[in-house]
Formats: structure tokens, C-alpha cells, sequence
């Protein structure tokens, strides 16, 4: 079965193959003034724009967006393409379309970024990659920053620069029944320290109460036991447990 996908209304299983000398054909036939072969040999290379998009999509999950931006590369590769290199096709247009895509998502970053900046960071992720083929593994930061004899901090600060922003409501975590979004993950510090302050408040306050009822208060609403589990412990009624509670929570409140 052949594996079907369907972007910007294409579907892929229905473009056409070309070998690595038709190709070269056909680009002969192109650059010398033949456009009517252009279309075919757009399509021809569709897939090879797809294949491209898969790195982009964690960042900009938008495919088709994605997909016609790398069209545009693609036809630039074609547009500019040198049949004196004596390469395939796909080596030259494979880093047309890259760049294409990755201006594209340069100048439509929320966050704006100076040039330096940009550049730096898009030279560490060539050499990262150029690494990772190298070590068999993802370099660390000290790795790029000493290939690009830059300072470790500088490449950190540029990667972090070009990263895309993450909203409050993107789902951090999911099971099978509901997701938590990093906004319920993100504290408040004067909320924690108004909790913190409180809580030593109310301990400092139910020292000063009576054995028995800073005893009832514990099980009442530290240990989540109702009135009556309390005078069966206690061995008091449950009206007595409920006017040391009332006594306790007044005394607590005053002192507070």
C-alpha cells in the first residue's frame, strides 16, 4: 500500500518519480528555456520538501504553512541551480529549503531577535548537527561553543533567543483523563509566602491552646476525621467535641 499524505490539497502518493539523471535532464531542458517540464519537476520533488518539514513541526506545528514556505525554497534551488557542480539535485536544494523555512520562522517569531544573535544561533544548530553525525550523540553546549570558538554562555543565551516561546495553557502533562497546562504549574511567590506566613501563624496560635482541644483541631482538620469518629478517639460526646472545636477555632482566630 502506498503510504498517502495530503497537504495544501496534494496528495503525495499521487506525485510523480523521477531518477537522479532524469532529473538532470530535465534541468538541462529547463535551464536552457523549456518551462513547460518545470511544473513536473516541481512535483516531482514534493516529497522531498516533506521530508524537510518533519524537523520543523515540534516548533511550528502548522505543516501546510511549513510545506509552502518550503515550496518556495524549492523552486529557488531549481531557479539557481549549477549543472557544473556536478551534485544531485536533492544535495543542493535540501539547505535552500531549510533556509527558507528557517527565515520564515525567524521573521514570524512573537519574540524579536537581533541579527547577531539569529546568526549565532543558526551556526551553533549547523554545527550541532555536524557534531551529532560526528559523536554519535547530541553535543553539549561547551562542544558547539568551543567548534565556534565563541563563549559557552553567549551560544546558550542565542539558542535560548530563537527557541519558540511556550504559552501558560500548553499541556505539560497528560493521562489517560485529563491534562495539566504550565500555568497550574507556575507559583506565586507573594501567594506561597502568604501561605507560608500563615501556616507558621496558626501553629505559633494553637500552641497557646489546651491539650484536648489543640488534640481535637489536629484530628479535625489535619487528619480529615469527622465529630463523632473524634469522641469515640477522645472518649468525650459529640457535643462536647463540637464546643471544644468552636472554642479552639475562636481562640485561633483571635490570636491571628
Amino acid at each position: 500500500m502506498t503510504s498517502k499524505v495530503v497537504l495544501c490539497g496534494i496528495d503525495t502518493s499521487r506525485l510523480p518519480k523521477y531518477t537522479a539523471k532524469e532529473q538532470l535532464e530535465m534541468l538541462k531542458k529547463i535551464q536552457s528555456g523549456d518551462n513547460s517540464l518545470k511544473t513536473n519537476f516541481i512535483y516531482g520533488n514534493l516529497r522531498l520538501v516533506l521530508s524537510v518539514i518533519h524537523r520543523f513541526l515540534p516548533r511550528y506545528p502548522n505543516a501546510e504553512d511549513l510545506f509552502q514556505v518550503g515550496c518556495v525554497g524549492l523552486i529557488k534551488a531549481i531557479d539557481n541551480f549549477d549543472l557544473t557542480l556536478n551534485l544531485r539535485f536533492s544535495t543542493y536544494a535540501v539547505p535552500m529549503i531549510v533556509g527558507e523555512i528557517r527565515r520564515f520562522l525567524r521573521d514570524n517569531n512573537c519574540v524579536r531577535v537581533t541579527r547577531s544573535m539569529r546568526d549565532l544561533a543558526y551556526q551553533a544548530l549547523k554545527v550541532r548537527d555536524k557534531l551529532e553525525g560526528q559523536l554519535n550523540r547530541e553535543p553539549t553546549v561547551d562542544e558547539i561553543a568551543k567548534e565556534l570558538n565563541v563563549e559557552t554562555k553567549n551560544v546558550s543565551i542565542a539558542l535560548e533567543a530563537i527557541a519558540e516561546p511556550m504559552s501558560l495553557y500548553d499541556p505539560i502533562f497528560s493521562d489517560e483523563n485529563d491534562a495539566i497546562s504550565l500555568m497550574e504549574q507556575v507559583s506565586d511567590e507573594s501567594e506561597a509566602h502568604s501561605k507560608f506566613s500563615t501556616s507558621v501563624s496558626i501553629r505559633e496560635a494553637m500552641k497557646t491552646l489546651p491539650n484536648k482541644e489543640r488534640e481535637i483541631l489536629i484530628m479535625r482538620y489535619f487528619m480529615g476525621k469527622t465529630q463523632i469518629e473524634i469522641s469515640k478517639d477522645v472518649g468525650i460526646s459529640q457535643a462536647q467535641v463540637s464546643r471544644l472545636e468552636k472554642n479552639a477555632l475562636n481562640t485561633v482566630r483571635r490570636a491571628l
